[in-house]
């Protein structure tokens, strides 16, 4: 390891953070921990050497605030910065604001994270290397106009996506010329308040292709290797939630040229340290480029279970200015591995972020299981950032063998508290479309999903009925909350000409099923609405959940504003349901 780097500080907190921590200490650096309000006692902070506190609640006033990042840095005396995965990971400012205070920044030059972050750019990029990008538009997309123009030429459903975007923020499909406008509309508005840039541009939408992505590194000294492919075609809103290498079912020839592909993408940029060059498959054998992310993926720990390559180690190593310990042909990837990412999300819920208290969390464990986790029994989730409580991978001598070990280790994971994508995950790899590879990128939403209503988890091991609908935090305590909806008919003859109090729609009040940000209000006092219109979007754990009018209604009053934080439970609209018909 290189003299100058002796402490790194972790830009990030959760799961990752706890990777990394735990990657510098067997590099022997200090790993130092930066912490929110809400993470106080958090895994991370207890795993780090050292932890600095960078403010409140809030994502902007904490983990996005460089300049409360780069304090910590100095008061914690880290010489070097590693920002994990999302957040600031794909941040060029940050980047080179570490690098101007005199830090080692771990991962790619600021100009490559620019280039490639920015996708019109790296569509250009990727042409220039000789590489093919999915079909699509070269500069911003102007007007609706221009989207229905693209699919006259290139075919009907288009993709809006957000120039700055990634993680499947700032996209809209596109069916029909009507549905244009509105959903450019979105993109726009969703990528403004992600990233701050609200251009979008044009990409031909494939129906059922597969998702595949290549590992790379590169060091300082012009070496640049892969190590081989990722799949991650089981997707729910564009958010990866299983993943596996080798890809089941991909041609070798198909392989050898995405991976040469990748190499040539990572040369074209400048690269440096791990990086992830994503394509789009449509089986058999036509595949192009879609984006790079300039990070490590949440996914790195099925490549390193078949490699062998400990790629957040080498990551380090190549910041402090060492070679890459290994050539192309020394990468022989052995066997087959899975990953699934335990959220706190309801499946039966439409994945409504869960978060609370957790009573008690027993990670499975056993040969060939790795387990990353960000949260132990006791921990606390809290409403302001990502869902994910850690990730359980397994590995096999070949596919049949993984996914079993995988059941097992989903049948043996114990979680009270709150909701998690667990059971969803173990049906996904329990089904035949999944066995085959028969599947594709939105093939659960589409095939799967309905069904994942009965799989309704309970507050307590032994409790009848469904667990809370929502958790709302109080004085520091957790208060478990249901909600029960009544038909219209119902209401109406309950609200005795008044207006009704606080519920799902009691009397009226349609309230939000979580904490968060309300980012759109569609509506204002006196207007007309019929069931299911949209009153408004509450983000959170960077998930939008829809607020629709449960019945036809006149709106009453707005109480909460756009950009405003909301509570679980909090009344966003109120509204007076419209007079029954009269007889006669």
């Amino acid at each position: 390891m290189k003299a100058g780097m002796r402490a790194v500080l972790v830009a990030n907190r959760g799961e990752i953070a706890v990777r990394v921590l735990r990657a510098c200490r067997e590099e022997g650096l200090a790993g130092i921990a930066v912490y929110a309000e809400p993470d106080a006692g958090a895994l991370h902070v207890r795993e780090a050497d050292r932890a600095v506190a960078i403010g409140g609640e809030r994502v902007a006033d904490s983990y996005l605030d460089i300049g409360k990042l780069l304090a910590a840095a100095r008061e914690a005396g880290a010489d070097a910065v590693h920002p994990g995965y999302g957040l600031l990971s794909e941040n060029a400012a940050f980047a080179r604001a570490v690098e101007a205070a005199g830090l080692l920044w771990v991962g790619p030059p600021p100009a490559a994270i620019e280039q490639m972050g920015d996708k019109l750019a790296a569509r250009r990029a990727a042409l220039a290397a000789g590489v093919e990008p999915v079909p699509g538009s070269g500069e911003p997309v102007a007007d609706a106009a221009e989207v229905v123009a693209f699919a006259e030429r290139h075919g009907w459903p288009v993709a809006i996506k957000a120039a700055a975007g990634g993680g499947g923020r700032g996209i809209r499909v596109v069916r029909a010329p009507a549905a244009a406008a509105e959903a450019l509309e979105a993109a726009r508005r969703e990528a403004v308040a992600a990233f701050g840039d609200g251009r979008c541009y044009l990409e031909r939408f494939f129906e059922r292709p597969r998702h595949v992505e290549v590992q790379i590194l590169a060091d300082r000294h012009g070496a640049i290797i892969h190590l081989g492919e990722r799949d991650c075609s089981v997707q729910r809103r564009h958010q990866k939630l299983i993943e596996e290498t080798p890809s089941p079912g991909l041609p070798a020839e198909v392989r050898e040229r995405l991976c040469a592909w990748a190499v040539a993408v990572g040369k074209a940029c400048g690269y440096l340290g791990a990086g992830t060059v994503e394509f789009l498959w449509e089986p058999p054998g036509a595949a192009w480029f879609l984006e790079m992310n300039t990070r490590l993926q949440v996914e790195h720990p099925i490549t390193e279970a078949v490699t062998g390559v400990d790629i957040v180690r080498a990551q380090l190593r190549v910041a402090a200015g060492a070679p890459l310990a290994l050539s192309q042909e020394l990468v022989r990837p052995r066997g087959h591995a899975i990953e699934v990412r335990i959220n706190a999300e309801d499946p039966a819920r439409g994945f409504l972020p869960t978060p609370g208290p957790i009573r008690r969390l027993r990670w499975p464990g056993g040969p060939d299981l790795r387990v990353d986790a960000g949260y132990e029994t006791g921990d606390t989730v809290p409403p302001f950032y990502d869902s994910l409580l850690g990730k359980v991978t397994a590995w096999g001598r070949d596919r049949d063998q993984a996914i079993e070990r995988l059941r097992a280790a989903l049948g043996s994971l114990q979680i009270d508290g709150v909701a998690t994508t667990a059971p969803a995950l173990a049906r996904i790899l329990g089904h035949d479309d999944f066995r085959r590879a028969a599947h594709w990128t939105t093939w659960l939403e589409e095939v799967l999903a309905p069904s994942f209503e009965d799989l309704t988890q309970r507050s307590e091991p032994d409790a009848e009925g469904p667990g809370p609908d929502f958790t709302v935090m109080v004085g520091g305590r957790s208060w478990p909350v249901r909600l029960f909806r009544h038909r219209p008919a119902d209401l109406r003859g309950r609200r005795g000409g008044g207006r009704g109090g606080a519920g799902a729609a009691d009397g009226g009040a349609v309230v939000s099923p979580l904490a968060g940000t309300l980012v759109r209000v569609t509506v204002s006092p006196g207007d007309q609405v019929a069931a299911g219109d949209l009153l408004a979007v509450v983000e959170a754990m960077k998930m939008e959940t829809p607020l629709p009018a449960p019945f036809a209604a006149t709106v009453a009053a707005v109480p909460s504003n756009a950009g405003d934080p909301v509570s679980a439970g909090q009344v966003v609209v109120v509204l007076e349901p419209a007079p029954e018909p009269t007889s006669g």
